[in-house]
């Protein structure tokens, strides 16, 4: 990566970071609930009854409430944990799903612990971002778990991204390793998007 690509995705990563810290609480539950009703519709749109999600930071928009949801309506939810080589692992959600702190402190699930392969199968991803460009470029927090994970897929479903609305950007610095996404899915609306091409 270029000095200059680094530089640009460093200052607009805290940029970013420093808006979502803003954020009240009731701001947030606004739109974790508008993030659960566009995952939710975003469900029956594909048919998906096999999926990726993640769990929500206290500062990213809310999606505990959506796989909570998604779990009671029978849908397999493979949850990431994180590993030391810079791949994922995955659990399966559960209706008494335990919460730990993983990598990073990041909140990831205590269960039974699938291999990288096991997202190979899903329907759909649904993954953090900082923000998404117009062209589908994702702006992930630095540390490349899903550029990787999407990288290495035969055949890759649907990926969408969940961002605050005001995280839709032009454009964001793009290097070669990094991932596009399908679309985005925001607290008011779900965006597809052309993909970016090499």
């Amino acid at each position: 990566m270029s000095d200059a690509i680094a530089d640009a995705k460093r200052a607009l990563r805290a940029d970013l970071r420093e808006r979502r810290n803003l954020m009240s609480a009731a701001a947030r539950d606004t739109a974790e609930s508008g993030i659960t009703a566009q995952l939710d519709a975003l469900l029956d749109r594909f048919g998906v009854r096999s999926m990726s999600c993640f769990l929500s930071t206290t500062t990213e928009p809310g999606t505990r409430q959506f796989v909570t949801e998604a779990v009671r309506r029978g849908i397999r939810v493979l949850l990431p944990i994180t590993r030391a080589d810079g791949l994922l692992d995955w659990s399966v959600a559960t209706p008494d799903l335990d919460i730990t702190e993983g990598m990073y402190g990041l909140p990831e699930p205590v269960g039974e612990v699938l291999g990288p392969i096991a997202v190979n199968d899903v329907d759909l991803l649904v993954i953090p971002a900082a923000a998404v460009g117009q062209d589908g470029t994702r702006l992930g927090w630095g540390r490349g778990f899903f550029d990787k994970t999407i990288g290495s897929m035969e055949r890759c479903p649907p990926v969408y991204a969940v961002i605050y609305d005001t995280e839709l950007l032009d454009s964001v610095p793009r290097d070669v390793h990094d991932q596009p996404v399908s679309g985005v899915v925001t607290p008011t609306r779900t965006i597809d998007l052309a993909p970016a091409r090499r």
